[in-house]
C-alpha cells in the first residue's frame, strides 16, 4: 500500500534520489543535500506550528510504499508565496497605443515582471516515479495535498496557485530562456534553474528588465512558449484542472509557462470532500476507488481506497487502511471519490 505522509529527517537520501530524477524547472526540488535538509527540517517545524493564519509555513509531503519502505514520489504546499522575499512572475497582457490622427488603435501583448501572485498559497514540488504516472497514486500525491488545506483551511490563504514547467528540449535547451533570461546572465537554462533551487529566484528577477518585453519582438520560438507545458508537465496540469484550477496571465519568469489558480473555496477536492468516521471492518464490498486521510496535522496520511460508501454512515475500513491512515475506531477521515 502506498501512502502519504509528512516528510521526515529519515527520507534524506531517498529524496535526494527524487531530486535527481526529477524534471529540469521543478526548482523547490533541488538536488542539494544541505538545501534538502533545510527543506526537511521547515516542513517538520511548520507541523509543529500553532498558526493562527497563513505564513511561511512549507508543508512538505512523500508518498511512501509501506511494504518497501521506498519512496516514491513527493509534493508540496508553500502557505504564502512571497512572505519571506516577492514572488516574481512576468504578467502577459495588451498594451494599447492609439493615434487619432491616424484613426489607428493598436494592442501588443507585452511581459511585465511583477509580484502580483505574492500572498497566494502556492503547490510546488511534485514528483512521483515514471512507473505511477497516469495512476490513481498521481492523483493521491497532488489532491491529498487539497484534503490537507480542507482539514487546515485556517493556515492557508484564499486562493491557490501553481506553476507548471514550460517547455524545454531534451538537450535542456529552452528556447524562451534563450530570447530573454540568457541575455541577463549568460547561463543555460539548467543552470539558472538550478541556481534557483539551491538559492532563490529573487536574485535573478531582480536583474530581469523591469520594463515590458513586447512579445512581438521576441523570436518566433520563444513566442510560442509562452503557456506552453512540458510533456512531463502536462499531468500535473490535468489533474489540477479537473480540480477547477484555471490558467490565467501570468507566466513563469524563466521557462514561460503557464500559472494555474483557484479559488480555494472553489477547488473540487476542498469544497466537496467529505468526512466520516472509521468502521474497523474485515471485509469491505466495495463499490467505488476513493482517495481517503485523516483530518490530523503532523501525523497528516492519506492513501486510495476501495470502499462502500454511504453519506451519514461509518466508513467501513480494513485493518490495513486504519493502520495506514493511523485511525481507530470512531476517527474522523475526510474522502473524495477519484
Amino acid at each position: 500500500m502506498l501512502v502519504l505522509r509528512p516528510v521526515e529527517l529519515t527520507d534524506l537520501p531517498q529524496l535526494q534520489q527524487l531530486a535527481r530524477d526529477s524534471l529540469v524547472g521543478v526548482t523547490s526540488l533541488p538536488d542539494d543535500t544541505e538545501r534538502l535538509r533545510e527543506k526537511i527540517l521547515d516542513s517538520c517545524a511548520s507541523f509543529e506550528k500553532a498558526v493562527q493564519g497563513p505564513g511561511p509555513e512549507n508543508y512538505f509531503f512523500v508518498l511512501e510504499n509501506l511494504t518497501t519502505r521506498r519512496l516514491a514520489g513527493c509534493s508540496e504546499i508553500l502557505a504564502t508565496a512571497g512572505f519571506n522575499e516577492p514572488f516574481y512572475s512576468l504578467r502577459n497582457r495588451h498594451f494599447t497605443s492609439a493615434s487619432r490622427e491616424l484613426n489607428i488603435e493598436h494592442g501588443v501583448p507585452a511581459l511585465s515582471l511583477c509580484h502580483d501572485l505574492s500572498g497566494h498559497t502556492l503547490l510546488r514540488g511534485f514528483h512521483i516515479d515514471a512507473a505511477l504516472e497516469r495512476t490513481r497514486f498521481s492523483e493521491l500525491l497532488s489532491r491529498a495535498r487539497l484534503l490537507f488545506i480542507a482539514a487546515h483551511t485556517a493556515r492557508f490563504a484564499e486562493a491557490v496557485i501553481t506553476e507548471i514547467v514550460g517547455y524545454s528540449d531534451e538537450q535542456g535547451q529552452s528556447p524562451f530562456w534563450d530570447a530573454l533570461g540568457k541575455h541577463f546572465f549568460d547561463l543555460p537554462y539548467v543552470e539558472a534553474e538550478r541556481l534557483c533551487g539551491l538559492q532563490s529566484r529573487t536574485f535573478l528577477a531582480e536583474l530581469m528588465p523591469h520594463y515590458p518585453i513586447y512579445v512581438p519582438m521576441l523570436p518566433k520560438e520563444a513566442q510560442a512558449c509562452i503557456g506552453r507545458i512540458h510533456p512531463d508537465g502536462q499531468e500535473a496540469f490535468d489533474i489540477l484542472e479537473r480540480e477547477g484550477f484555471e490558467t490565467n496571465s501570468y507566466i513563469d519568469l524563466f521557462d514561460g509557462g503557464p500559472t494555474l489558480y483557484a479559488r480555494t473555496s472553489n477547488i473540487r477536492s476542498i469544497a466537496q470532500s467529505q468526512t466520516g468516521t472509521v468502521h474497523p471492518g474485515s471485509a469491505i464490498d466495495a463499490r467505488g476507488r476513493y482517495l481517503v486521510s485523516n483530518d490530523s496535522l503532523k501525523d497528516y496520511r492519506a492513501i486510495v481506497a476501495e470502499l462502500d460508501y454511504h453519506a451519514g454512515q461509518p466508513v467501513a475500513l480494513s485493518a490495513e487502511m486504519c493502520a495506514a491512515l493511523n485511525v481507530t475506531d470512531a476517527s474522523t477521515i475526510r474522502l473524495i471519490a477519484l
